[in-house]
């Protein structure tokens, strides 16, 4: 009767009640082995090791022939480490009982976890020989012949074991796995979408659903699943490291380090995470946190371009051109092909003055990849300046062949043509910058010089207006900038008070600036006006839906 009470407890999942009624039953029946052997499982579940082994061992003594109390034991054993004992007990439960399913499916895990996947394969096929309607047996197979790269086969297995049973969860999400890994993303992306859907506490599954819908470009929804993973396991750096990647591309570069930060964290030694925090601290402006983190990078690959590539565009952020221009030189000892590094040592000689040498460099990228926009634009911009109109004006237009969306080559095209007198095609080159960036005010500006000396003067006065305008705005806009970036580090460091009034400064340049709303209520919730932060959260939102509060 009190055996019956904890296997029934057992079956609604209450371990605590079994285990007591269970506890109850050696006491008062201290040879019975089905009592030692399922006191053992509960214990077993419930992480006790050693004492579930000595209930397995005791069962065994009274029942040498008792199979379950083997495969339990073999399971105890595997768990433990114990391979050759785990192997032991589960060839015995085979030798007991050749045709239970089980005892073959127990003896492919051992032998998987010893590294013999072939005879595993073999225990796993004759399980199903066996038992064919199980669906874990096929899932189990599945898995172990995609370890074996044997992806046809185990598509095969796991598509078996869904039919079998539709909503299965591990199916799904093996399936999934292995369909993405095989870039057939809208085959994965309904199995991995209902991995999700029917157990929400699987991290593995947010994170393999947010790999499908970073391919598919869906990037919000991306973002929404690695969230909800690193919530679900902090200890992820993977899912840390392409949250904070995601999080770059999206802008939000404040999140994007923070995320980065708990991947460096939890795989200090692993370079490109702390070349990808440093990537994210030079978009956010921050130079020297950006360097510490490529020499970081640089200590733990050395031969790796891009890194020293990285660190010298740290270096040309805080104006140390002599660094960068010897941390490119550096890289492109180890990728002197590298087209990019090329630019970026160019662009170094350049701000150093060194035009002769920084043009060597511009032709040699413009040379290596043709398709390198910045390249010719740069060059462009300094034959510009060295009065050859004619050869900048070919630089700008192969920019512009390289990259037909580049409004700031437009823009630059049409005033070396103005300068060089050809008014009607300079016009027309600086309504193509206008088009592809509406706000840009020097293009407005210029463009309204141009009209005025084709004769055009009621649109010379629109575009004059239009620029001085965009001019203001922009002031606006870069007077809000700097006072959030200052209130930033303000927080940073501990001053709440003073943060709230650059934030407030901010909003008072540019009342429609989202982040600034954003960061005054970080600010006011860490003060402790929740009332006043969960306004602003919502000023941000209406004004950037991107922008959502932290959670509480």
């Amino acid at each position: 009767m009190i055996y019956q009470q904890g296997l029934a407890a057992l079956q609604k999942g209450d371990l605590v009640t079994a285990r007591t009624a269970f506890e109850k039953v050696v006491r008062l029946a201290p040879q019975s082995p089905e009592g030692h052997n399922s006191l053992g499982w509960v214990l077993l579940a419930q992480d006790e090791m050693d004492s579930a082994i000595s209930q397995f061992q005791t069962a065994l003594k009274f029942k040498p022939d008792f199979v379950q109390a083997h495969v339990n034991f073999a399971n105890a054993l595997t768990r433990k480490g114990d391979l050759v004992g785990a192997l032991r007990e589960s060839q015995e439960a085979t030798r007991l009982a050749p045709n239970d399913s089980e005892t073959h499916r127990t003896l492919g895990r051992v032998l998987d976890f010893s590294g013999d996947r072939d005879n595993a394969i073999r225990e796993f096929r004759r399980a199903i020989e066996l038992e064919p309607q199980r669906p874990d047996l096929h899932d189990d197979l599945g898995s172990l012949l995609a370890q074996k790269s044997d992806s046809q086969n185990a598509a095969g297995e796991f598509s078996e074991a869904l039919r079998l049973q539709p909503n299965f969860v591990k199916a799904h999400f093996h399936l999934g796995v292995l369909l993405y890994q095989q870039q057939s993303i809208e085959e994965a992306a309904p199995h991995l979408q209902a991995a999700v859907q029917l157990d929400p506490s699987d991290a593995g599954a947010h994170y393999y659903f947010a790999q499908v819908l970073k391919t598919q470009n869906k990037t919000d929804a991306a973002i929404g699943e690695l969230q909800a993973c690193v919530k679900l396991n902090p200890d992820y750096p993977d899912a840390e490291n392409s949250l904070g990647l995601l999080l770059q591309r999206s802008g939000e570069t404040e999140q994007a380090i923070a995320a980065f930060r708990q991947a460096v964290k939890w795989k200090p030694d692993d370079p490109d995470v702390h070349n990808n925090l440093g990537l994210a601290f030079l978009q956010n402006g921050d130079a020297r946190g950006a360097m510490a983190e490529f020499q970081t990078a640089i200590r733990l690959r050395p031969e790796d371009s891009g890194y020293k590539g990285n660190l010298g565009a740290a270096y040309l952020q805080i104006s140390d051109f002599d660094s960068a221009e010897a941390s490119f030189h550096e890289a492109l000892k180890l990728s002197p092909q590298d087209a990019t590094l090329h630019y970026d040592l160019g662009l170094a000689l350049k701000l150093k003055d060194k035009l002769p040498a920084a043009m060597v460099e511009l032709r040699k990228a413009a040379e290596l990849d043709p398709s390198l926009a910045d390249a010719h634009y740069t060059l462009g911009v300094t034959l510009w300046q060295q009065g050859e109109f004619a050869v900048a004006a070919g630089e700008l237009r192969a920019a512009i062949h390289a990259k037909p969306d580049y409004a700031e080559a437009y823009y630059t095209l049409g005033t070396v043509l103005k300068q060089k007198g050809d008014l009607a095609d300079a016009a027309a080159a600086l309504r193509e910058a206008i088009r592809l960036q509406p706000e840009f005010a020097g293009a407005h500006t210029t463009l309204a010089t141009v009209l005025r000396q084709l004769g055009d003067t009621e649109g010379a006065a629109i575009e004059g207006r239009t620029g001085t305008e965009l001019a203001k705005q922009k002031t606006s806009e870069q007077a809000a900038l700097f006072a959030t970036n200052s209130g930033r580090r303000l927080l940073n460091a501990g001053d709440i008070e003073g943060a709230i009034l650059q934030f407030r400064s901010a909003i008072h340049s540019m009342p429609g600036y989202a982040p600034a709303h954003f960061q005054l209520g970080l600010a006011l919730g860490r003060k402790g006006d929740k009332q006043g932060a969960a306004q602003e959260f919502k000023t941000a939102s209406d004004l950037d839906p991107r922008l959502k509060p932290p959670a509480p």
